[in-house]
């Protein structure tokens, strides 16, 4: 899931009360930009730590023992904060989050349609100044526009610097998006679905051990696909493709970890072993220490 993507209205308000802000006029239809309107007013260390810790608390509530949340620091710095500042206010979240049960770390998330300088300026930030909450490298954005290819030298730096790395691919381009993004230092694929199209490359997905993170009603609420019905998580898992569920950006979307487990079991037809079995993975899959993973699996 995406940081700024987990606030509520009721919450952006409140901290845009906080920061003496207005909050922008527009409705939830309009997804980016109301993404980047309701970043706008999360303006400090103070901001950064209560929606980490909301989020977290709110997942814990629902079962979850683990989160990463991706994090962008190209969004926090439109808004003056310093690189330090924002992973600060995220670990504190995560640190006061720790008494309900729930642990969390973070992905380092650059933008695409920011270019490659700033993909490079977020990949040595993330390089150069190791954090043991910072565990992983990823990219969103615009990937149609703005291929893995042009991407090669950020994600190098960061899988040198021992980050594990995933990026965005398969949701709005098609498998050519997945195809290119197979081809960096990568272990995970953000989404992914759209793989589906192309069979030998869900062959490749699953020979190769790449770990999809799905999340089926975000795909579904922005028209990837009609209906749970199309949607191809089931298809991918029963082509031993690794999968896990995300919550992507719940407010937007009406969706929660919890309520995307009861999405793949209802709409999408998975068994009480499938879901245990995702769950498996994502501990697997995840970009932590093999100290924290050891806890997390004594505790499925």
């Amino acid at each position: 899931m995406h940081l700024e993507g987990t606030a509520p209205p009721a919450l952006i308000r409140r901290i845009a009360r906080r920061n003496g802000l207005p909050v922008p006029d527009g409705d939830f239809l309009d997804f980016l930009r109301a993404y980047d309107d309701a970043a706008s007013v999360i303006r400090t260390v103070e901001d950064y730590r209560d929606i980490t810790y909301e989020y977290l608390r709110s997942c814990a509530e629902q079962g979850a023992i683990y989160v990463e949340l991706t994090a962008s620091p190209d969004h926090a710095a439109l808004v003056g904060l310093s690189d330090e500042e924002h992973v600060d206010g995220i670990v504190r979240g995560i640190d006061d989050a720790r008494a309900h049960g729930i642990e969390g770390r973070i992905l380092i998330s650059a933008v695409r349609n920011f270019g490659v300088p700033q993909a490079l300026r977020v990949a040595r930030y993330a390089a150069g100044r190791p954090h043991p909450y910072v565990v992983g490298f990823s990219m969103a954005g615009d990937e149609e526009n703005y291929p893995a290819h042009l991407f090669a030298e950020p994600y190098a730096i960061a899988s040198e610097a021992g980050l594990g790395c995933t990026m965005h691919a398969g949701e709005w381009a098609g498998p050519e998006s997945v195809r290119a993004a197979l081809e960096l230092p990568i272990t995970r694929v953000s989404h992914g679905v759209r793989a589906i199209e192309d069979p030998a490359l869900v062959e490749e997905l699953a020979q190769r051990g790449i770990t999809l993170e799905c999340c089926p009603t975000s795909n579904v609420v922005l028209g990837v696909y009609r209906s749970y019905e199309e949607h191809p998580l089931r298809r991918l898992a029963d082509a031993g493709v690794r999968i896990t569920l995300g919550s992507d950006d719940p407010p937007y979307f009406g969706a929660s970890i919890g309520g995307e487990y009861d999405v793949a079991q209802h709409e999408l037809g998975l068994d009480e072993e499938h879901l245990k079995a995702i769950t498996a993975t994502a501990v697997d899959a995840a970009f932590c220490d093999e100290r924290v993973k050891t806890e997390l699996t004594a505790r499925l």
